[in-house]
């Protein structure tokens, strides 16, 4: 298989986007000279295409990138169904790097490099509907607006989802999912901070176990989810006993403590003081002489 590196610092050109939907079983792609890149992601069905050089079978859920200058021609007939956008690169001259498979099965150029696309020029999408939501987008804004700046660079996000999806990027796409399930956990605990939130409650949101989840979350942020959770509440604690007059009851009930005793605890133990002792240092920090 040939592996096309496209050059992010040079721009992608957007020509146009859309879904097609065979009408019946003989139905076979055209046969005409590709003048630019097209870029497949079948739904349903299969596609059977092919060049002068190679013939392809694109299965639901793959995607196929084929570069200008090829003999494009349906090799069978077939319902199917598929998503495709055709693209310019670099001004319209289109001079994408092509590793053969001789150089590329070697591996010496498969490796994560900021500002360079790597695709294998057939593959397996990880997340399909992510490339698709993407490619309807890009249609819709076609048709809405028609601006050339917001087309390239929503081109160039799906060209980087395929990218990022391929086999050739499994450390580093596996990084990308570790650090928004990370993000999605802390963002849970702001939404819920006025819950009386348990590791177990977090857990079964996300639908893994608490054992697993809590070995996660402390690999990455260098302490556990329990204390995570309660530095979190304490935090904002500080904010409204410095930033307002309200009762120190009434903070502990909107963080989800079930009375001021157990907050005050909790408070001193990460502080080294009472919630009142703490909002009293505050002001005497911050009175300044007009």
């Amino acid at each position: 298989m040939n592996y096309i590196r496209f050059n992010a610092e040079k721009e992608f050109i957007y020509h146009w986007c859309g879904k097609f939907v065979a009408s019946d079983e003989s139905w076979i792609h055209l046969t005409r000279v590709l003048q630019d890149y097209e870029l497949f992601v079948v739904i349903e069905g299969t596609l059977f295409i092919g060049t002068d050089q190679k013939d392809y079978i694109i299965n639901p859920g793959e995607y196929l990138l084929m570069p200008p200058n090829q003999f494009q021609h349906g090799t069978n007939t077939s319902l199917c169904s598929f998503y495709w956008m055709h693209f310019g690169y670099n001004k319209e001259q289109n001079d994408h790097a092509l590793i053969p498979s001789d150089v590329s099965a070697e591996h010496t150029h498969i490796s994560y490099v900021p500002g360079c696309l790597l695709l294998p020029e057939q593959g397996k999408l990880s997340f399909p509907d992510r490339i698709i939501i993407l490619m309807k987008q890009l249609q819709d804004s076609d048709r809405r607006y028609r601006e050339v700046t917001l087309n390239r660079y929503l081109c160039s996000a799906v060209l980087s989802e395929v990218a990022l999806q391929s086999q050739l990027y499994p450390a580093y796409g596996n990084k990308i999912i570790k650090e928004q399930f990370y993000r999605d956990i802390c963002d849970y605990v702001s939404w819920h901070l006025t819950d009386n939130l348990k590791v177990a409650q977090v857990a079964n949101y996300f639908g893994y176990n608490e054992k697993y989840l809590t070995t996660f979350f402390k690999q990455r942020a260098g302490l556990s989810l329990k204390q995570y959770i309660l530095q979190v509440k304490m935090d904002r604690a500080k904010a409204d006993l410095s930033e307002t007059a309200e009762p120190v009851s009434q903070i502990a009930f909107r963080l989800g403590f079930t009375d001021a005793h157990n907050f005050s605890n909790a408070f001193r133990k990460l502080t080294g003081c009472s919630p009142s002792e703490y909002r009293d240092i505050y002001n005497k920090h911050n009175v300044f002489p007009v």
